[in-house]
Parts: C-alpha cells; sequence; structure tokens
C-alpha cells in the first residue's frame, strides 16, 4: 500500500509473513520512503543506476530491482519479496521525476560548505578545460567535472561571490553526495552557454579567420574546439537519455 504521512514524503509500505516455526509466523513491515524530486536523489545514486543501465538490462526485472534498491534505498532482498506490481509503481514514480526539468542552481550547501558554479567561465583555466573535457563524457567521472564547476566560496558582497581556485579533483568523490538536480542542471547551463560560445567563434571563423590566418593556424584553432564539440554531441545525445533512461 502507498501512504503519505502529513503531506510529507511519500511512503510505501511492505507486509510480508516468514515463518519462524509450523505454528506461528513473524510480521515484518518495511518502510521506503519513494523520492519525488530530483533534489532528493543524489549524483551518486544516479551513477549507480547508470553503470548498470545498459541495453543488455534495458527493461529486465533486475534493473527494475536495482532502480529501487538505488533511488530508494532499501536492500535488494527486501524488494524480492515485493509484489511485482508494486514495484512497477514505484519505477513509476521514479520515472516520472526524469520527466522534470532541471533548473540551474548557482549555489547549494553540501556537509555544512557553501558551494558556487565558476564565476568566470570566459576566464577559465587552461587545467580546468583539459579535465572538464576529460570528465563530462562520461556518467562515472561526473563527480570530478562537478568539482571543476562548483566550489566552495570564499567571500560573497552585493549578491556575488568568489570560490576557491582549482586544485584538480583529490577531493571530487564528495560531490557525489550532491543533489542530482543541481548537477543536471549545471550540466544543461554550461551546454547551452558553451553551444553559444562554439557558434560565435564559428561564425566569426568563416566570415573573417579565414582570410587572416595561415592553414597551420586554421588548424590549430579547429583542434583547440574539438573538446567542446565532443562535450555538445555527446550532452545532445545524454540530455534526452536522462529524462527518459528510466523508461
Amino acid at each position: 500500500m502507498f501512504e503519505r504521512i502529513r503531506n510529507g514524503p511519500l511512503f510505501f509500505v511492505i507486509i510480508y509473513y516468514t515463518k519462524s516455526n509450523k505454528n506461528y509466523c513473524n510480521i515484518m513491515k518495511v518502510k521506503i520512503q519513494v523520492p519525488e524530486s530530483l533534489s532528493e536523489i543524489t549524483l551518486g545514486q544516479y551513477q549507480k543506476f547508470e553503470k548498470i543501465n545498459s541495453k543488455e538490462n534495458q527493461n529486465s526485472n533486475f534493473l527494475l530491482q536495482k532502480m529501487v534498491e538505488i533511488f530508494c534505498n532499501i536492500n535488494l532482498k527486501d524488494i524480492a519479496k515485493i509484489k511485482y506490481e508494486s514495484v512497477i509503481k514505484v519505477t513509476s514514480i521514479l520515472n516520472d521525476l526524469f520527466n522534470q526539468e532541471p533548473t540551474f542552481i548557482d549555489r547549494f550547501k553540501l556537509n555544512g560548505i557553501e558551494y558556487g558554479f565558476i564565476t568566470q567561465l570566459d576566464d577559465i583555466t587552461i587545467g580546468e578545460y583539459i579535465d572538464l573535457d576529460t570528465y563530462l563524457s562520461d556518467w562515472q567521472s561526473m563527480h570530478k567535472a562537478m568539482a571543476v564547476l562548483f566550489r566552495p566560496i570564499t567571500n560573497k558582497a552585493e549578491g556575488k561571490y568568489s570560490i576557491e581556485e582549482y586544485e584538480g579533483s583529490s577531493n571530487a568523490d564528495l560531490y557525489k553526495d550532491m543533489r542530482l538536480d543541481i548537477a543536471m542542471g549545471s550540466l544543461v547551463f554550461f551546454y547551452n552557454l558553451r553551444k553559444e560560445l562554439l557558434k560565435t567563434t564559428l561564425k566569426y571563423f568563416n566570415k573573417e579567420a579565414t582570410m587572416k590566418l595561415t592553414t597551420q593556424q586554421k588548424e590549430d584553432l579547429l583542434g583547440s574546439m574539438d573538446g567542446i564539440t565532443r562535450y555538445i554531441n555527446w550532452l545532445e545525445e545524454e540530455y534526452p537519455k536522462l529524462t527518459k533512461s528510466l523508461n
């Protein structure tokens, strides 16, 4: 059965029986909290799901059970005792979450520390660029990409803020605990921003630069844009999957 407690989160209550001997049985009750928004799911949970969300597992009972295990934080052995129709109900609720359009959030708190989105993308360093180019195209390294895009805030004044300098991704594992809606929203924002920059760059390159650059300079410019072009192509393919991957 499903029950909502005082307008709070959605809970799924499982009641099943286990025999203790031939005359008696134990009544077991398990309460599962089902997420109602992407803000209740962590990036790390989504990475775990994506790791097993392969073509081989599509539409399998294994994937359905793992979905409930990962996003509802319940042991797989307990899921095996739930009715099939109840598992479908839970996964249907989860499916609806991934139809939500993520919004861009530039700041968030995690473990008592406030993090801010990189403030000057135009001034991104070569180290930041190389790491983003490496990490953005794979969900299993997305927490490392988030460590580039979001860093602890050092100062705040008049609605603006500054963040720590980028020192690499040695502490990236903590970003697995960030909210999934923030991670997805930042990806869409970054994608739109860099796509517009690429359009502007290509427009300039086609109209003006071709008249002034040597052949080697043209090749160098195109080569420098390979990484972001691959990222844009990747996100154009991946983003629709974010809203359908649980279907």
